[in-house]
Parts: C-alpha cells; sequence; structure tokens
C-alpha cells in the first residue's frame, strides 16, 4: 500500500510539472498610419516570436500585428489572455515596434507602460515576462517616482528590454530586427551554454548582450531588469 501511494504521489507531482503552460502576447507594428516613420521587420518579428513558441504544446499564443495591434485590442487581449494564467504558468509579453520615453507606440498611439503593469498585477503566473524590442526600450525600467514600475518589481517579472534608455534600437536588411535576430537564436539553443536543453535568463542575456553589441559596434546595449532568479528557465527547447 505505501508503495502504491508513493507511485501516486510521483504521477501527481508528474502531472503538476507537465501541467505548466505558456502565455503569449506577441505584438509587432510596422505600418503606423500616416507617418513616414514606418519600419520595416516589425510585424515579422512579432511572428518570428510567436512561431519559436508556437513548438510548445502548452503554449496559448495570441500574435497582433500592424492595424490589428491598437491601444484598447491590445489590452483586451491581455486581459484576455493572462487571466487563463495559474501560479506555475509563465506570461509572456513581447513588442516590437517604435517607442517613446514612457510607453510603447501602438498602431493608434501610444500605450503607458502602467497600463501594461496594470494587466500583469491581475496575472497569477509566477514568471512574468516583457520582451520590448523599441528605441528608448530601457525607459520600462525607470521613471519618476509616481510611476507603478517601482510597485511592480516586488512581482516575479523578467524586463528584456533592447537597449538602454537613450539608445535607438536598430533594423536591419534580414526579416529581423537586431535585437530579435538574438532573441531568436537564443532561444532556439543558441543561448544553451551548458546544453541542457533550457535556456535560463543568464544564458539568455549573456548570449543576446554579446550579439547585440558586437554587431552594433557597440551603439547598441540590451538590458535586463527586474526580480527574477538568473537560473529562472525561460524556455526548453528539443
Amino acid at each position: 500500500m505505501k508503495k502504491l501511494y508513493v507511485f501516486i504521489l510521483l504521477l501527481l507531482c508528474y502531472g503538476l510539472s507537465v501541467s505548466a503552460k505558456i502565455f503569449l502576447v506577441s505584438v509587432g507594428v510596422a505600418d503606423y498610419p500616416g507617418t513616414v516613420n514606418d519600419l520595416k521587420v516589425s510585424a515579422n518579428d512579432a511572428k518570428t516570436i510567436s512561431e519559436i513558441f508556437s513548438n510548445s504544446k502548452t503554449a496559448t499564443i495570441s500574435t497582433l500585428t500592424n492595424s490589428r495591434a491598437t491601444k484598447p485590442a491590445l489590452l483586451l487581449v491581455l486581459q484576455n489572455t493572462f487571466v487563463n494564467a495559474n501560479s506555475d504558468d509563465t506570461a509572456i509579453l513581447y513588442f516590437s515596434g517604435h517607442g517613446t520615453p514612457g510607453g510603447i507606440c501602438c498602431y493608434d498611439g501610444v500605450l503607458q507602460y502602467n497600463k501594461i503593469y496594470a494587466e500583469l498585477r491581475k496575472c497569477k503566473a509566477r514568471k512574468k515576462m516583457i520582451f520590448v524590442d523599441a528605441c528608448f526600450a530601457g525607459k520600462m525600467r525607470s521613471g519618476k517616482r509616481t510611476d507603478t514600475s517601482s510597485r511592480h518589481t516586488s512581482q516575479n517579472v523578467l524586463f528584456f528590454l533592447s537597449s538602454r534608455t537613450n539608445e535607438k534600437s536598430q533594423e536591419t536588411k534580414f526579416q529581423n530586427s537586431l535585437f530579435t535576430i538574438f532573441l531568436e537564436r537564443g532561444l532556439r539553443g543558441g543561448a544553451d551554454t551548458n546544453r541542457d536543453k533550457t535556456v535560463t535568463a543568464r544564458e539568455l542575456y549573456d548570449f543576446v548582450h554579446s550579439g547585440v553589441v558586437s554587431a552594433s559596434n557597440n551603439t547598441q546595449h540590451p538590458v535586463m531588469w527586474g526580480k527574477f532568479d538568473d537560473n529562472m528557465t525561460i524556455i526548453k527547447w528539443k
């Protein structure tokens, strides 16, 4: 009977471990209305990140690009997606597009970071990640004392930002921006330095930061920030 009890307990533990899910909202805006400041690859960036996580059977993915990526649409998708996350799950927001100090530029205007933080605070997932590929992305980690960012850091949130506060994030002649090129390579296993089929936060930062700094001739410096464990798993790959 004791052996049966132990066996059942192991099965329950295994079931809990494999049931952890990923909830990804991936956003890319390249074609802005009525502006000459359109981008080239941001919509492709969002699709690339979605494709990476689509290989996971436990991932729920929402992708918004260009005219579909309005402020109301993004907030609604965040609400409807992250509300389904349990404590063992992972919630991820990825954005590629124009950035401005204090927010990201959706198709129809600036979405302030505090609106994003508010949605994340409602999410039960213990692991929350925000990837921003935009100019001035580093501004997300600073601001006035009235910002919600200081309260937000009490959560287990990882911010991976494509550039420092005063830097522009570079596009390329290829399908993706510079930051997302190395982010994709890292998530697909390039960052797995110890070859254990798991990419941790530290491994991903070291890989992406080194690649972007070198490729940009030391003009773009990705930033990882927040309250999280360096050994936190970002993705498992095959």
